[in-house]
């Protein structure tokens, strides 16, 4: 064959490629996130810190990446600070930041102008604020620890849409338990100590009652193999009339029972997530294989893991915290890769609760 003919217009049409205009790229801009007020001054001198870690935990789930995180100050206030281009949905997630009071965009060195934020609120926060009991876990740190959880699962997604369930298999008098129910989700427990299960109980119908919400509320015996083996508490609840009208209830289910021996009374794939607090070796111990106390989480993970396991959906992750001072990350560690678990790597987020407490927290999730 002979040779093609010379394009007398191949120059132009080089030239003309070489100039064309890039494809329109998103408006980047500077934000600022206001954070809440602690009544805890020892855990809001490290909400920064935290709040750093937990912000870049959301990167996975917003439409475009986030960069330049890090600790502002405007008019001598601390915000954190962070570039990117946020969509109305990257602005919902980001209202869920267990810390997140107001969300500004920065218009130029001297102003911000203010975004709506729209959290997870279906019911009023006294759900959450009002309990005050000794051991009772930081509000605001356990609404961390869930997010992190959930943004390590694969309903990640799923987070602003409901319909996930979260189990705390140490769930005490229902810290954890309450947060889910402020997210739309289901909850389910599991707590070895009646007088907190009773003391839950008792709580949540009097708070649904002053609100006038629709609720059923039962402590019923539970039996495996012909004998009583548990009790159980459910509670069905709905944020309107509307609501239950429709048939949109949430489900609590709270089991009085050892976490560690739960076999046949719950059945498996049942949770999304599982978020909960080892016990801290100090106020709170729990039960070794011969009966009697031990003051180390480690113990307890050990034996408790197996059991967890069968009850997580694919794709679930787990997030624990528990004291540093009474068990090594590292052992923690070994103990969920050992179960077949994989580590989910975060900033640093071990934080001093008091003069016998620092807390810090693992975040795992199932391979399938």
């Amino acid at each position: 064959m002979g040779a093609e003919p010379p394009n007398p217009h191949g120059a132009v049409v080089a030239l003309a490629a070489s100039v064309a205009p890039p494809a329109k790229m998103a408006r980047m801009s500077r934000y600022a996130l206001l954070l809440a007020p602690y009544a805890n001054r020892v855990y809001a001198d490290q909400a920064a810190r935290l709040s750093l870690a937990e912000l870049a935990a959301f990167r996975p789930v917003l439409s475009s990446d986030i960069s330049d995180i890090g600790v502002e100050k405007f008019g001598g206030v601390e915000y954190l600070g962070f570039t990117g281009s946020l969509s109305l949905r990257d602005i919902s997630y980001l209202s869920n930041l267990s810390a997140a009071y107001a969300l500004f965009e920065r218009v130029d060195e001297d102003l911000l102008r203010p975004l709506e934020i729209t959290p997870l609120a279906r019911y009023d926060s006294d759900l959450i604020t009002i309990p005050k009991y000794a051991g009772k876990t930081n509000e605001q740190f356990t609404k961390l620890v869930l997010n992190l959880t959930l943004l390590a699962s694969k309903s990640a997604d799923r987070m602003l849409d409901g319909g996930l369930t979260v189990l705390d298999p140490l769930c005490g008098r229902g810290t954890t338990l309450n947060q889910a129910l402020m997210y739309g989700y289901d909850g389910i427990g599991v707590e070895l100590d009646g007088k907190d299960v009773e003391a839950y109980k008792l709580f949540l119908q009097t708070w649904l009652k002053r609100k006038r919400l629709k609720h059923t509320a039962d402590l019923v015996p539970v039996r495996r193999q012909g004998r009583r083996a548990a009790r159980r508490l459910e509670v069905t609840l709905a944020a309107s009339k509307d609501d239950h009208k429709a048939g949109a209830v949430q489900k609590i289910t709270v089991l009085q029972a050892d976490t560690t021996q739960l076999d046949g009374l719950l059945r498996g794939g049942v949770a999304d997530i599982l978020v909960t607090d080892l016990p801290y070796g100090v106020a709170h111990g729990s039960y070794d294989d011969a009966g009697g106390i031990t003051r180390s989480p480690l113990d307890l993970l050990e034996r408790a893991v197996p059991t967890w396991l069968p009850l997580l959906r694919p794709g679930a992750a787990l997030g624990l915290s528990w004291n540093v001072k009474v068990a090594r990350r590292e052992l923690a560690e070994d103990i969920l890769v050992a179960n077949g678990l994989e580590i989910v790597e975060h900033e640093p987020l071990a934080h001093r609760v008091d003069q016998g407490i620092e807390r810090d927290v693992i975040i795992a999730r199932t391979m399938n």
